[in-house]
């Protein structure tokens, strides 16, 4: 089953990296290394700062577009990964062990490879 971990970030949680950002990658590193030779790592990529995101509604069929995401957020997508694996308690795990877990939240989704008819 796939899974798609959402990273999760806010500013303190960015203060956080940039204050340790050698660990940190490190720690990224290990964990994508150790998901690539297992076969569990299927994709991921990070996602440009929230500054540079655009949130569409359609209401009574107008678009509405307005810079950033919902204002009240203080936590944003920050990127995401997607894995293979047997269980979501394995998918968990794998997200338990990404930095963003303590420094901000994942969340973990299974995806859907087929839509029901």
């Amino acid at each position: 089953m796939k899974y798609m971990l959402l990273i999760y970030s806010n500013p303190a949680s960015q203060e956080a990296i940039a204050g340790s950002v050698d660990e940190v990658m490190t720690e990224v590193d290990a964990l994508m290394k150790e998901l690539s030779e297992s076969g569990e790592l299927a994709g991921g990529q990070a996602l440009a700062g929230p500054e540079t995101s655009r949130t569409v509604r359609v209401r009574d069929g107008v678009p509405a577009v307005t810079d950033g995401p919902f204002i009240e957020a203080k936590e944003y997508l920050a990127g995401y990964l997607i894995v293979e694996c047997d269980s979501v308690e394995r998918a968990t795990e794998i997200a338990a062990r990404w930095p963003d877990a303590r420094l901000c939240a994942m969340e973990v989704r299974p995806i859907i490879d087929e839509v029901p008819e």
